[in-house]
């Protein structure tokens, strides 16, 4: 019997009893972060990081929740637990499980290059690794953050040198601070839709420190951001509320901004291919890190990433999961096709 188990609730330790991020309500549940594709209302205890109970809090209420700190192990009938860096968002973890002599470790969402505001990615060695594939493809090849900061900071006093008032699409969170210290850089105020501006809130509220921020209601004068910076959610886009910047330019903060033509098919004025998960290169440095004799791919392009291993011999698998339905993971994915991957030489 593995020591995870893939049921219709999530995944499941049956030694432990537990649930990781499962998507359906359970008594034990270990979230990985707390984006709403891994963490779902209706358990009833959660296990977490340090830096994600008010993420929670604000996006689940008040629950029965237990934290921890990197590294720091948790047992539960005799399988012992513990949360390493996930690199993807303010307190993202992989969870690693041990029992006996098998580890077994799962990634939830990931990015293996340091942002500067998430802990940074860890690899651990495990016997086998759960990952993620959101941009399992070759064509996903992520430039250096200073030089993407640099084109969004270009964009933007471009902008305003014209009066265009710069919005730019960021999930509320993770992406939204990412982006501040750059965007702050250019000495413009920053202005934020009401979801961005709860999760910047909760933040600050816990310690963090970012960047000032205001948050746009319906009394905030025009002229007080015509020019400078919004951020707002992907679900406001083409929304009522986005007329009251214009005239206006925006751009759009996404891992599928590298596929050419996406950028036209939302209607943005910029994209900037920027992705808290990891790229091609990314999850193949991560699994072969791991030293995992068997691999499963979740969500993204999991046929694809797990054909390449198994031809580059690393013993892998693809796995169907409720997970990969944030706002960057759910943009533009049926428009590409996957292709063969040729073995590496």
């Amino acid at each position: 019997m593995p020591l995870i188990e893939f049921t219709d609730k999530g995944l499941y330790c049956r030694q432990g009893d537990f649930y990781i991020d499962p998507w359906k309500p359970v008594d034990k549940a270990i979230i990985t972060h707390a984006h709403s594709d891994h963490a779902r209302p209706g358990n009833k205890h959660y296990l977490c990081h340090h830096f994600t109970k008010p993420l929670l809090q604000l996006r689940l209420g008040d629950n029965s929740y237990q934290t921890v700190d990197w590294k720091e192990t948790v047992t539960m009938n005799g399988v012992n637990i513990s949360l390493y860096p996930a690199g993807h968002i303010i307190g993202s973890a992989q969870v690693r499980v041990a029992y006996k002599d098998e580890v077994w470790v799962v990634s939830g969402d990931y990015k293996t290059a340091y942002d500067g505001i998430s802990t940074a990615f860890e690899a651990v060695k495990c016997n086998a690794f759960i990952t993620e594939s959101t941009f399992g493809l070759p064509i996903y090849k992520w430039k250096k953050q200073q030089e993407i900061f640099d084109h969004m900071k270009a964009w933007i006093l471009e902008n305003h040198a014209a009066k265009k008032t710069s919005v730019f699409m960021a999930y509320s969170l993770g992406k939204a601070q990412r982006i501040l210290q750059p965007l702050a850089e250019t000495g413009l105020p920053i202005f934020a839709h009401g979801a961005v501006f709860n999760v910047h809130e909760t933040l600050v509220n816990s310690g963090w420190q970012l960047p000032l921020v205001t948050r746009v209601t319906p009394e905030t004068p025009k002229e007080a951001m015509q020019g400078n910076i919004i951020i707002a959610p992907s679900s406001a886009e083409g929304s009522p509320w986005m007329k009251k910047f214009s005239p206006s330019a925006t751009g759009i903060c996404s891992g599928w901004m590298q596929v050419r033509g996406n950028v036209r098919r939302k209607n943005a004025d910029a994209g900037f291919a920027l992705s808290d998960h990891a790229d091609w290169e990314g999850l193949l440095s991560a699994v072969k890190a791991t030293g995992a004799t068997k691999v499963y791919a979740t969500h993204g392009f999991q046929s694809a990433f797990s054909r390449f291993l198994n031809e580059n011999g690393i013993e892998a698998a693809e796995v169907k999961t409720a997970y990969g339905n944030d706002e960057e993971e759910t943009t533009t994915e049926e428009s590409i096709v996957e292709p063969h991957i040729n073995p590496a030489p």
